[in-house]
């Protein structure tokens, strides 16, 4: 399984990866991890939420629905959902192939003090000491 160190991780099994800053704002990416798409099996459907709504960490944002299960989705970060990835609804399957890249599900603008707002979630190696522990 892939786990890149260029992000963080949760152990519900979310990325985040910043994208970029304006002054006090910052926009985080998030996507469901390798070890998370692989479990699922076959992706078939995405649902997420409207660009708007207001998230905070560990509470849902959408749902993953694969051949095997459907698994909720939880957001890493406080913020407003500034995009979604629309692709997303013609070829779901997308996680399943590129998880890390095309397959990512949203985009959160995060207000706060400049600071990374993913600072505390895992990193890499504690993302895999989780997933090797269970």
């Amino acid at each position: 399984m892939a786990t890149p160190d260029d992000r963080r991780y949760t152990d519900q099994h979310e990325w985040a990866l910043v994208q970029g800053s304006e002054g006090a704002e910052t926009v985080v990416r998030v996507g469901i991890t390798d070890h998370a798409q692989d479990a699922l099996g076959d992706i078939v459907f995405v649902q997420l939420p409207e660009v708007g709504a207001e998230v905070g960490p560990g509470n849902p944002i959408g749902e993953v629905e694969s051949t095997k299960s459907v698994s909720d989705v939880y957001s890493p970060v406080s913020g407003v959902v500034s995009a979604v990835n629309d692709a997303l609804a013609d070829t779901p399957e997308t996680v399943n192939s590129d998880p890390y890249g095309a397959g990512w599900l949203v985009e959160i603008r995060v207000t706060g003090d400049g600071g990374d707002p993913t600072a505390d979630l895992l990193d890499a190696a504690a993302y895999e000491a989780v997933v090797n522990a269970s």
